[in-house]
């Protein structure tokens, strides 16, 4: 490992804050913002260069999923041992090589928990479970004595280091923080023995507000204690305890240790961020920049506070990237179903990836550039002769294919008021075969619309189908009892029909024209109605005609047993259209 050399560098001077400009007329709300400090006043970051600004993430960290342990102590009803059986086994089963599986000596339920994996057997060959423990001796043993016969363990030892806690909390200095970290750590060291299936972990709880120093010094003093190596890592996890800064803050803190820690091929770098910036997902990608390894955290972001970072959303933004996350989450409904039955909390509708609306869309014209990128990229995909799965994905407003996560394409588009033409058209297509023509689609949306304001709620592919019937299908004040039609033998056609109007008046009628429709749309014009057929479409059984009446012009459509038949259906459904 390369270390830099060259004294550490201090911030440039602040510079004075920019007046606001006239353009924004926002002014103080009063709250009392002076009482807090920015993150540069409480923590200094010596950073001397960074190389996080141009790096890549090539490759999935190592996946540590905390919920049984620090997602369960945030849980107003703690999981028994059977909901945590639950929730191992999903994490198991989903490839997670690296389980916190608990903390036996902070409770009987978590000790009995990690007895039961002994005694069940539960944990496979190729998964390490993790446990956690305070640097105190008598908790240690009991920490031991929790792990004893499981085919490998991680002990995780943590004491809060920065100065607000070692001054309010601990009531400690940094030389006492140091000197029971040591003896806490060669307690462990005495407790595992030359047992190389039992590995070590040390966190420096809120090592984001810690000094820079402190951390090497409590870090490499452990690397060393613990004789690590490249065969038998230690992990160092960093935790933003509680978010203080942006996260390009948080990276520099990673890069800094990274650059600087001691026997750093025998060290796994690892971080736990939190979420009470809201950033924790951008804190945990930009530490993998620089340089972390190790990801800790909770399925769907469960945690105290605003929870610990998501590793759903990580592991399937690395996918968005084509990064193999190395977790199997292609029924992403089960995964979050199995949590939220174990947690007792929902995930959120509008989850970046598992939420129930997050494929949805309402947006008219959001509903049409997802249908047009979907049809293009079954046509792309055909023309390549791949399956529509494996075709490279490019879909407007679709970052990922519903589909790899075990999702249809049913609820991609959902209608309501603010849906468009191209969200009805889809709808009625994918659903019930109706496939509109492109010049009806305006006609048909906004009946929907009127529809939907009306009532205030979303309509589902089945009322929009009900609708299109009754809007483009119905009888009308215009009624056909009868009908014929033939060539003339002139290059004409002859239409002679019954004709009912308004459900009293009936008569016969005739007309001729260059087709069939024609024909019947001259027919038409002795209900005293002006009628002229536009364009006649068919599509999957149905026929469409725009028509001309009255100077309006109308879609109707129309099915029958012959194509003729439909097509006089069609017109007729679009002239009772314009006069309803």
């Amino acid at each position: 490992m390369t270390t830099p050399t060259g004294p550490a560098t201090c911030a440039a001077p602040e510079a004075p804050t920019p007046p606001q400009p006239a353009w924004n007329p926002q002014r103080t709300g009063g709250m009392p913002h002076h009482r807090y400090r920015p993150y540069d006043e409480r923590v200094h970051v010596p950073v001397t260069e960074r190389a996080w600004t141009s790096a890549r993430i090539r490759w999935a960290p190592l996946w540590v999923p905390v919920d049984l342990r620090d997602g369960n102590q945030a849980l107003a009803e703690p999981m028994d041992t059977g909901r945590k059986r639950r929730f191992f086994d999903l994490l198991v089963a989903t490839g997670f090589k690296e389980i916190e599986v608990g903390y036996p000596s902070a409770s009987r339920a978590d000790f009995d928990f990690v007895r039961h994996l002994v005694t069940d057997g539960a944990v496979p060959d190729d998964v390490t479970p993790v446990v956690f423990t305070p640097a105190r001796e008598d908790l240690i043993d009991r920490t031991f004595e929790a792990v004893a016969g499981l085919p490998r363990a991680v002990v995780h030892l943590y004491i809060a280091t920065s100065p607000v806690w070692r001054d309010v909390v601990l009531g400690r200095g940094r030389e006492q923080v140091r000197r029971t970290v040591r003896s806490a750590a060669e307690r462990m060291a005495r407790r595992a023995g030359d047992d190389a299936r039992v590995r070590f972990q040390f966190s420096p709880e809120t090592f984001n507000l810690t000094e820079p120093d402190f951390v090497l010094e409590l870090c490499d003093g452990l690397t060393a204690l613990w004789d690590a190596s490249p065969d038998r890592p230690v992990t160092h996890n960093l935790p933003a305890t509680v978010e203080i800064a942006t996260p390009n803050v948080y990276a520099d803190q990673i890069e800094y240790v990274h650059r600087h820690l001691a026997r750093r091929d025998a060290v796994v770098l690892s971080v736990h961020p939190h979420n009470d910036r809201g950033t924790g997902v951008a804190c945990a990608e930009l530490a993998l920049l620089a340089g972390a390894q190790r990801v800790e955290g909770c399925l769907f972001g469960n945690g105290e506070r605003t929870g610990n970072v998501d590793l759903v959303t990580l592991a399937l933004n690395l996918y968005t990237q084509g990064v193999d996350p190395q977790l199997d989450l292609a029924d992403i409904d089960r995964v979050r179903a199995t949590v939220e039955h174990c947690n007792r909390l929902p995930v959120h509708p509008r989850h970046p990836y598992a939420g129930d609306l997050v494929h949805t869309a309402f947006s008219g014209t959001h509903q049409d550039a997802i249908s047009k990128g979907l049809a293009h990229h079954a046509r792309r995909a055909a023309e390549s002769g791949v399956p529509a799965g494996e075709a490279p994905w490019e879909v407007p407003y679709l970052p990922i294919d519903p589909a790899d996560l075990g999702r249809s394409y049913e609820a991609v588009i959902r209608v309501n008021a603010q849906s468009g033409k191209g969200g009805v058209a889809y709808l009625l297509r994918t659903h019930h075969g109706v496939d509109l023509p492109e010049r009806m689609r305006p006609q048909f949306a906004r009946t929907v619309q009127r529809t939907t304001d009306d009532s205030g709620r979303e309509a589902t592919p089945e009322e929009l189908y009900a609708l299109f019937r009754a809007a483009c299908c119905a009888e009308g004040p215009v009624r056909l009892p009868s009908w014929s039609c033939h060539p003339d033998g002139r290059g004409t056609h002859r239409f002679v029909c019954t004709l009912e109007t308004d459900g009293r008046t009936t008569g016969d009628h005739e007309g001729t024209g260059g087709g069939p429709l024609t024909a019947f749309a001259d027919a038409l014009g002795g209900t005293g109605h002006a009628v002229d057929v536009l364009e006649v479409v068919e599509r999957a059984g149905l026929t469409f005609a725009e028509c001309r009446v009255d100077g309006v012009v109308v879609w109707g459509a129309g099915e029958g047993a012959t194509a003729l038949e439909a097509g006089v259906r069609a017109v007729l459904s679009a002239v009772n259209g314009a006069l309803r």
